[in-house]
């Protein structure tokens, strides 16, 4: 395995199982200085260990952060910044689905709250690093799901109706505008966005619960037995990050390693361009809350 990624300096979030923690033994294993977020103590080290352990890179530290609190993302992000001068790839990768729309911390719906909201925040508390780091990428996990999405602006970030999937493909829908605004206004840097589908994996994601209703649980039962390894799910996501094939790609949504068209709301550049406003103020009116958790950077 050659050192690809030395000297290079990697944060990827969501990497404690499935494909994030596949994708974080990839990078540690191509020499890349490598960040993780991670919500539990416990476990987050215990993965830590075995990064470690795995790839022989002892260059890894743990970004503890709970992704549903955005003054704790803006906590983490400092904590990032005063140790790194420099951000060659961010991997956006933490996601969640419950079994119902719910309000969380910050009075907005939880799943567009981790899935959006916190790795908006995150990215723009970063991105003059970004911006100023020679070839740095930012690779969203995405999900075909979001040709299901009913996406409202006025509604979608705050409302309790409808079913939690719902609320997962209005997620992974903002996920893709989200990238393509962020592409237009990286315009002018050497720093690119792209966004990913990484199909049917075997993580503890799993088929997102009973709110799916029966058919989709019978179609997820059909289609478990051929569904990736988390290996093969991270797969896509790893190309965009560091392959020179994938340098030419700008905003654009890939499924295994090729470019697909998503809906015809993901490819809205009037609507990218509202949820980036209504995310700052979003983001903004979060800032004053209360109850939230501590993170720190434990050094390797």
């Amino acid at each position: 395995m050659t050192l690809q990624l030395a000297g290079k300096v990697v944060l990827i979030t969501g990497a404690t199982e499935g494909i994030g923690k596949a994708a974080a033994l990839e990078f540690a294993k191509r020499g890349a200085t490598l960040t993780i977020v991670g919500r539990n103590k416990q476990k987050s080290e215990a993965v830590l260990a075995e990064l470690k352990s795995a790839s022989g890179n002892p260059n890894i530290e743990l970004l503890l952060c709970d992704l549903s609190k955005l003054a704790d993302v803006r906590r983490a992000a400092a904590g990032f910044r005063a140790t790194h001068d420099r951000l060659d790839i961010l991997a956006l990768n933490a996601g969640a689905m419950f079994p119902k729309p719910t309000l969380g911390a910050d009075g907005y719906e939880l799943t567009f709250a981790l899935n959006h909201l916190a790795h908006f925040q995150l990215t723009t508390s970063l991105l003059d690093l970004i911006s100023k780091t020679p070839g740095a990428r930012v690779v969203s996990t995405s999900s075909s799901m979001q040709s299901r999405a009913r996406f409202d602006l006025a509604s979608t970030p705050t409302t309790t109706e409808g079913s939690g999937a719902t609320a997962y493909a209005n997620a992974k829908l903002a996920n893709i505008l989200f990238t393509k605004e962020l592409q237009r206004r990286l315009e002018g840097t050497a720093a690119i966005a792209n966004c990913f589908h990484p199909g049917i994996v075997k993580t503890k994601f799993g088929a997102f619960g009973a709110d799916f209703g029966l058919f989709h649980k019978i179609v997820y039962s059909l289609a478990a037995p051929f569904a990736k390894t988390p290996e093969q799910g991270a797969d896509t996501l790893v190309w965009l990050a560091t392959s020179p094939e994938a340098g030419s790609l700008k905003g654009e949504y890939v499924s295994n390693r090729r470019v697909v068209t998503p809906s015809a709301a993901a490819r809205d550049s009037q609507l990218a361009a509202d949820l980036w406003s209504v995310s700052e103020r979003l983001c903004d009116q979060a800032s004053g809350h209360a109850g939230v958790s501590a993170s720190s950077v434990q050094p390797s």
